[in-house]
């Protein structure tokens, strides 16, 4: 068996044993050690220690831990509640207005957290009781949480950017500009779907009682004052030093850190066991993504040295594929790679896959990497590891099977490749504000 074959029987045996259930980082680990060793001998371990020591100097990889912390805090300062009522009031004369404030509050709060469970299953006790009971069609209402909770793995500051960043050696500041209209294009999509489906058949999103809609407008700006307003504050303030340059993305992280812990003392919330959950959950998080770095460099390195990248490339450039072909190919499978396996693993084993061959057909990394954002939504919403159905599932009341929950969620997927398809068609989408503010 030639070097290159052993290297596809490395990737093969790595995705059956993640399919298996075994630990993601240290099986990447451990394929490395073991394949490296074959390849290069002892120097393999000299190699995973200096690698180890780099992945927790990474400056770019400071900023993981602290916006971890950030969102771990905000999800602790018990701000949801009053961000869903106050957006409630504001959106309660549009059509499907508790879709609608459920989408925004989603989408401002997955910003300010980036962790999708926490979106959905806070949202999912929230939202869905009031959806429900105004008479919500129960598919949709499922489908708007689902969808809108994912919404962080796309609008900045998004971990999963930081992460591919690193991976592809291109600068976080430019991913987020690139990143930001067509996060906010998405949700708007959502938002124009909910609304025009409750314009043509209102059964399924009813309007609000009268006494509901008749509200003094001094109580509207209130509710947003004291919820949507310090929110909305504390995320463009780091979003802002971030895309303005007025700090590094750690920089800002620091500044969001601090801000959450402020916004959790201004509620009232800031406890000494809440602080201590958050710091808990934060290293948590923060050690298993610097391993899944350890682990995938090492294997990474071992499947190059042993040719599997060069094979992949003559079996992708014999294929003699056009740019836009590639594009669709590399983001189709990314999307079957979503069904058994969840974001970190398509981020840090596969996609390193395809980065070289971005050169060869002249494709922009950094509009790659908003498509894979873009289509990294897919693996939270397609079986059989849809996390976000599965979190949404765990809280809902009764009534609400998986199926149902499946369904609702189909034509929020269907956007998801619309909004690609729009990038595709206008690539100027993704480029235009990094080109205003760093060229």
């Amino acid at each position: 068996m030639s070097e290159p074959e052993i290297g596809i029987l490395m990737l093969g045996m790595l995705i059956v044993l993640i399919m298996l259930g075994f630990p993601i980082a240290f099986t990447l680990i451990a394929m490395g050690i073991g394949f490296g060793y074959f390849a290069i001998g002892d120097i393999i371990f000299s190699l995973l220690v200096q690698r180890a020591y780099g992945v927790m100097s990474n400056d770019v990889l400071i900023a993981v831990p602290l916006f971890l912390f950030m969102g771990y805090m905000v999800e602790r300062a018990n701000i949801l509640d009053r961000l869903f009522a106050s957006l409630q009031l504001a959106a309660r004369g549009m059509p499907a207005s508790l879709a609608v404030a459920s989408l925004i509050t989603c989408a401002l709060f997955a910003t300010a957290t980036g962790i999708v469970g926490a979106v959905v299953t806070l949202m999912g006790l929230l939202a869905l009781p009031a959806m429900l009971n105004a008479g919500y069609d129960k598919r949709m209402s499922s489908g708007v949480i689902c969808a809108g909770g994912c919404l962080g793995i796309l609008i900045p500051p998004s971990i999963m950017l930081i992460l591919y960043g690193a991976m592809a050696g291109v600068s976080v500041v430019r991913l987020y500009a690139a990143a930001l209209i067509p996060g906010l294009l998405l949700a708007g999509l959502y938002i124009v779907y909910v609304m025009g489906r409750a314009m043509i058949n209102p059964k399924v999103a009813p309007k609000l009682p009268a006494e509901k809609l008749d509200v003094p407008l001094g109580e509207v700006y209130w509710g947003l004052l004291t919820s949507f307003v310090p929110l909305f504050v504390l995320i463009m303030s780091v979003l802002g030093a971030i895309l303005f340059g007025l700090a590094t993305p750690h920089e800002a992280a620091g500044i969001g850190a601090l801000g959450a812990i402020l916004l959790a003392a201004a509620y009232r919330q800031l406890t000494l066991a809440r602080l201590r959950e958050a710091v808990f959950l934060t290293a948590r998080t923060s050690a298993m993504v610097c391993w899944l770095f350890v682990g995938s460099w090492i294997f990474s390195s071992v499947f190059s040295l042993l040719d599997g990248h060069s094979l992949i490339e003559h079996w992708i450039s014999g294929m003699s594929l056009t740019p836009l072909q590639f594009l669709l190919l590399a983001q189709l499978l990314i999307f079957i790679l979503g069904w058994p396996l969840e974001w970190t693993e398509i981020i840090i084993i596969f996609v390193p896959i395809f980065l070289p061959l971005l050169h060869l057909f002249g494709i922009d990394p950094l509009f790659f990497g908003v498509l894979v954002a873009l289509n990294i939504q897919t693996s939270f919403l397609t079986p059989p590891m849809a996390m976000s159905a599965f979190y949404l599932k765990g809280i809902s009341p009764k009534g609400i099977e998986l199926n149902d929950i499946f369904i609702g969620i189909a034509p929020f997927l269907l956007l998801v490749f619309v909004a690609m398809f729009i990038l595709y068609m206008v690539p100027s989408i993704v480029f235009w504000l990094p080109g205003v503010l760093y060229n």
